[in-house]
Formats: C-alpha cells, structure tokens, sequence
C-alpha cells in the first residue's frame, strides 16, 4: 500500500502502550497481538550535512523520538567519497556525531561497510566502536540478537558484501584477498543454527534492484541468494543504491534504503512492489506476527507502508 501522509505529532494512535504518529512509523496491523520492537534504517548517508543529509537526519531523530526506537541499522557507505582516513578524521563529527545529534538517536548504531567506506580506513570504522558509546561495528561481519517486548528472539545477521563484487578486485576499493567462501559457510552456520522466528540479512549492495543506473547484482543472486533461499529468510535489507525501493521475488522482500543524502534515479516499481528517488529512512515496528516498515521523506511525508507477514 502506497501512502502520502504528512507527519504531525498531532495525528497520534495510542494503544497497548505504544504511541504511534501517522507518517512516522509503520502501522501496527489488526492481527499483530504483541508489542513490537521499533527501530530505524538509513544508508548511504556521510556528507558533512550536504545533499540533504542534514534534513533527513533532523527528520528521523524526530520519527524515532515518536516511535521509541531502540537501535539505528546503517547499511552502509556511511562516508563519502573515501571513507575515513582513522579514528580522528573529523567526519565523525561533521557527518556522524553533528548530525544525528537528536537524543532519539543515541541509541547503538549497528552499522556495516559499503564500497566508498573501503577506499579509507575500515578498521577505523570498527576502532570507532570502542569510542564511540553508540557506534557498533564490531567487525566486518557479525551477528546480532535482539529481544521483542514479549522475550521472543530476532535474530540480524550483518555481512559484508563488497568482496563478492567482482568490479572492485584490483580497484582502490581495497577487498582482494578476502575469502567469500568462508563468509557464505559463516551465514549459513549462523542462519542453520538459529531458531529465532525471524532472521533478517543486512549487506550494502542489493541483490534485485530497480534502480536506474545499477542492476541487479549477478555475484549475490548466484552465491548469496540459495543462502537465503534455503534458511528461509524472508527480509534481506541493502543500501547502494540511492534510494527507496521495496521488490518482492520469490517471497523474498528485497528492501533498499540508500536514500540518506544524495539520490539517484528508480525504474517504475512493479505490481505491489515500490520505488522512489526521494530522500529519507525507514521506520520499522516488529512483531512476532508481521515486519510491518515505511520509508518517510525529510519532510515527515510517509511515502510507503507495508506489512510482511511471518507466516504465509
């Protein structure tokens, strides 16, 4: 289901503990029984404010102050062009800590490596961890459990895709030497051994894709998707391209959320399917029952809401 709908705090649903601002957080569906667990996602984002990322930034620390959201998932190429260059690079203040300055986000940061953050210092970035009291990377990939109001599991695993791109070997996105096999036998080691009713797969480049100036990424859909395809995973969740898209192959929701600076152009979505150029993040309310998330702009406008059931 497709939405414009304006934020305001004035256009609130209150109920079972939980408040909720039209235009800022997903829905809680009719059949959803438990609470569920809030939280945000943006990608692609690290300009030093420009390109809208300021404006998007403000926006969400809003959108997350409404919905009580418990932890930010940046999915990846968190600074531009080249990443950072060590732990005292100012862009951890220009792009990062000034920036989502909100109280709503100090929350941890579990945060992933994109292609542009290659080109500068990755340990860096997972150095910061230990200096930051919000930023969480603690390698380059690695799980995480998180618990619903109601004790069930969730169960995020956070991968690094960028060595499975064949483009980058050679180029100064520095990913040679890396063994894609081992992270493919991790995941499913990880994916096989879970039992939590719901595991959700983070990684920086998208597998299926609308956008206008990538594609599809050939690399992924032969080595990464059987993966997924035989754990069941029904939410995989990507950045890369700039911009919003949720596509839908093989009961899978491929969900990109690459829109937190600057954009690029979408192909038209297909049936039940979306795509958008504008900027902005998404809100996400998790339950036992349903995945229920949205894409709001900078402007509060919610522009997408959907619910993916657990079972089907």
């Amino acid at each position: 289901m497709v939405t414009q709908t304006k934020f305001t705090r004035r256009r609130l649903l209150t109920g079972a503990g939980a408040t909720l601002a039209l235009g800022a957080l997903p829905r809680i569906p009719a059949q959803a029984k438990t609470p569920p667990l809030n939280f945000v996602t943006i990608g692609d984002w690290g300009r030093q404010g420009a390109h809208m990322q300021r404006e998007v930034g403000a926006q969400m620390g809003r959108s997350a102050a409404v919905i009580g959201s418990r932890f930010v998932i940046s999915v990846g190429d968190n600074f531009y062009e080249d990443g950072v260059t060590g732990l005292d690079d100012p862009q951890w203040q220009t792009s990062f800590e000034q920036i989502y300055s909100a109280a709503s986000l100090q929350t941890p940061w579990h945060a992933i490596l994109g292609n542009h953050d290659y080109i500068g210092d990755i340990d860096a970035q997972i150095r910061y961890s230990d200096k930051s009291p919000r930023w969480r990377m603690p390698g380059r990939i690695f799980t995480r459990s998180e618990v619903l109001p109601d004790g069930t599991p969730v169960d995020f695993v956070f991968l690094d895709t960028n060595p499975f791109i064949t483009a980058y070997r050679g180029t100064k996105v520095r990913v040679d030497g890396q063994d894609t096999n081992a992270q493919l036998a991790w995941l499913d080691q990880k994916l096989g051994t879970s039992t939590a009713p719901w595991k959700i797969v983070i990684g920086h480049h998208p597998i299926y894709t609308v956008a206008r100036q990538k594609h599809d990424t050939p690399e992924l859909i032969e080595q990464l998707l059987p993966v997924l395809k035989r754990h069941q995973v029904k939410l995989y969740i990507n950045g890369h391209d700039h911009n919003l898209q949720d596509r839908v192959v093989d009961g899978i929701h491929f969900i990109t959320c690459g829109a937190g600076s600057e954009t690029s152009k979408v192909k038209v979505a297909g049936p039940g399917e979306f795509s958008s150029d504008q900027h902005g993040f998404m809100t996400t309310a998790l339950s036992v029952e349903a995945f229920d998330f949205s894409f709001v702009n900078e402007q509060g406008t919610l522009l997408y809401q959907t619910s993916v059931p657990r079972l089907s």
